[in-house]
């Protein structure tokens, strides 16, 4: 009888382990898609100040380039 509800003991305990904490799970899911969101948002942040540089470097070396001539007529 004793290995019989030990046996009935273990089922339960494996059957709750099986089942886990989903709303733990569900949680955790949207904290990572919150922090993978958050990332994207910088990397174009990023992306966005980086082709403003570039542009204002352009502009900054085209205007140089014609004071310049400017100067030598």
């Amino acid at each position: 009888m004793k290995k019989l509800v030990l046996m009935a003991v273990a089922i339960v305990a494996v059957s709750f382990a099986s089942c886990g904490n989903k709303a733990a799970d569900a949680q955790k899911a949207q904290q990572d898609s919150i922090r993978i969101a958050d990332s994207i948002a910088a990397v174009q942040a990023a992306e966005i100040e980086a082709a403003a540089a570039a542009e204002a470097d352009t502009t900054a070396t085209d205007t140089l380039t014609v004071t310049e001539t400017v100067v030598a007529e």
